[in-house]
């Protein structure tokens, strides 16, 4: 029987990340492998140890993962075959048997990981004024931490608390309760999967640094209907004034659209790294021009449009005249 798939996630056990792995299909039957960092889990798709990677890409109150995004741009290459998105519910953990109203007197060191608290910030302010706040490498890692005794609460997910037998002493302690995460799965280059009709494509550029560059990159994208979902700048590490965009775009690499732009931008731009189509983990509106809802593309940016050009300029070539 062949051994079944490695899934590499930002560990330890009872991360977000491992939640959002869960509601993958490619989770199924596969061994997750947690590791200590996103770094690392990079890394190990890189060289084989595991078969693929899910690390947290970008968040609706702190933005983008910087680690990951700087990881995509390294050789050898990656591709992002599916997303994921979860609400992010944090907890106050503390120690087996403390009480959820006594003990927060009682903290004064409390840990988790830097998004975790950014995004609690407020409250730790309200409720532990006098607490130390220390970085983990991971909420999970933080919770870890509580039941070691290294630290007196750790802010986590619910799943946490579980694992690691701790007391829940305060729920719902995010400053913005609608927080989403959004994690990617990773692979070696690979076939992309099939297009839905509601997919993402992302994209990471370089340019020449001259007036009207990145206009002109997504003048390319504009013009073909293509809708720009996001777009960061991270400066290229061993270049002074130099940055990479990172762009998020709907559709897929297979729609007629998208490949025009691509062979545009990859003429246009110092270095294009395609870095994968995949189908949207959000949800499709169901009206048009709801929030979220996708861009009508130009009527001379529909596949219809697209083959017609295409059959048009095939029969100029062949002499047909016009």
């Amino acid at each position: 029987m062949p051994s079944p798939p490695r899934i590499g996630f930002l560990g330890p056990h009872a991360t977000f990340t491992e939640q959002a792995l869960h509601t993958l299909p490619e989770s199924r039957d596969a061994e997750l492998v947690p590791l200590p960092g996103a770094p690392a889990v990079l890394a190990a798709v890189r060289d084989g140890s595991v078969d693929a990677g899910c690390v947290p890409i970008e968040n609706t109150v702190e933005g983008a993962v910087p680690p990951v995004l700087d990881g995509l741009v390294a050789d050898p290459p990656l591709v992002v075959t599916r997303e994921a998105r979860i609400a992010v519910r944090f907890c106050l953990l503390g120690r087996p048997g403390a009480d959820r109203a006594g003990d927060l007197a009682a903290v004064r060191t409390v840990a988790s990981h830097g998004h975790g608290i950014a995004q609690t910030r407020g409250w730790l302010a309200e409720h532990l004024p006098g607490a130390e706040v220390r970085v983990s490498s991971s909420t999970a890692e933080a919770a870890a931490q509580v039941a070691r005794g290294e630290v007196d609460a750790a802010v986590a997910a619910p799943l946490a608390a579980t694992r690691h037998g701790l007391a829940v002493l305060a729920d719902d302690i995010a400053d913005n309760p609608g927080a989403v995460t959004r994690f990617v799965l990773l692979t070696r280059p690979a076939l992309p999967p099939e297009p839905t009709g509601w997919d993402r494509t992302m994209l990471a550029a370089t340019t020449t640094n001259r007036p009207g560059t990145l206009l002109g990159l997504l003048t390319e994208l504009t013009v073909r209907g293509i809708d720009l979902t996001r777009i960061e700048s991270r400066p290229v590490k061993d270049r002074h004034a130099e940055y990479w965009f990172h762009l998020d775009c709907s559709g897929h690499v297979a729609d007629p659209a998208m490949g025009e732009a691509l062979a545009a931008l990859h003429r246009r731009c110092d270095r294009l790294i395609y870095l994968g189509s995949f189908p949207r983990s959000d949800p499709r509106p169901e009206r048009p021009g709801g929030v979220g809802s996708p861009v009508a593309p130009p009527a001379v940016a529909t596949a219809d449009d697209h083959a017609a050009s295409q059959r048009w300029l095939a029969a100029i070539r062949e002499g047909a005249g016009r």
